[in-house]
């Protein structure tokens, strides 16, 4: 009878060990805004391609065959952006910007344009930075529409992508964003710059993550970050990768609203 009790307990253990795993995993899926299982790879988007007027905007890269690799930045534009384009400019890559309306499109008129114009993709990162996931549809409506007017105000082209503050969405998030014509798009390496103004950090951080298909989160808003974009950019060339837009990593597929890319 002792052995049994061992045995009881000893099983007891292993299934509260096993609940404690699966606690933690729901909780990291969670702020990382794995709301859904059917968040769409790359990879996946490729396998369906696009009719070829909407393919033919995307570029010439074919990420089917090249190591492809998407640099995007968070909650801009701000005092660091124009530094940033003149990064990019120099060393031709192009990035994808998700913007901020309240304090910053609003702010930095002039360099959403020029993000346009220089070949970046501009995509939506709410106007005022509400978690979506808590405030009420008319709200996250509000939230999404704002910033694509003035970003097709200024650049002639509505958005077509959003990423969701904190990576926080739902079936709500969804449904809105297919309303409104929108992908949310997620990431897949973040150097958590919000937590660190050493920029050696930063990019060791991102290329520790990197990999075929990845999506990069930064912030141009934060100190350290833009200063690690050059060290970022030459490794990752070194080690065989082609940058481009979250667009052109899908091509020949496109993004589809509704759904989350990552």
């Amino acid at each position: 009878m002792p052995s049994l009790t061992r045995k009881m307990k000893k099983t007891g253990a292993r299934l509260r060990a096993v609940a404690i795993s699966a606690a933690a995993l729901c909780l990291a899926v969670t702020l990382t805004g794995c709301g859904r299982a059917d968040i769409t790879h790359p990879s996946a988007a490729r396998a369906h391609p696009a009719p070829t007027t909407q393919a033919a905007r995307l570029g010439p890269v074919d990420c089917r065959e090249a190591k492809c690799i998407a640099l995007t930045f968070d909650a801009g534009p701000s005092e660091n952006s124009a530094r940033l384009l003149d990064i990019l400019k120099e060393r031709q890559v192009p990035a994808t910007f998700f913007l901020l309306g309240r304090r910053h499109i609003e702010k930095y008129p002039e360099l959403v344009t020029r993000m346009a114009a220089e070949g970046h993709e501009v995509a939506s990162h709410t106007w005022d930075h509400k978690i979506l996931t808590r405030i009420t549809p008319e709200e996250i409506r509000e939230e999404l529409r704002r910033p694509n007017d003035e970003i097709e105000r200024l650049t002639g082209r509505r958005p077509t992508l959003m990423r969701p503050p904190q990576g926080r969405t739902d079936e709500t998030v969804h449904d809105i964003c297919r309303e409104l014509g929108l992908a949310e798009v997620l990431w897949t390496v973040t150097a958590k710059d919000y937590t660190t103004t050493d920029s050696a950090l930063i990019r060791r951080r991102v290329l520790a993550q990197a990999d075929r298909d990845g999506i990069i989160l930064l912030h141009d808003i934060y100190d350290g970050t833009v200063p690690a974009v050059p060290g970022i950019i030459d490794a990752l060339k070194e080690r065989g990768y082609v940058f481009v837009t979250v667009p052109q990593l899908l091509a020949p597929g496109t993004a589809v609203p509704g759904q989350v890319y990552r």
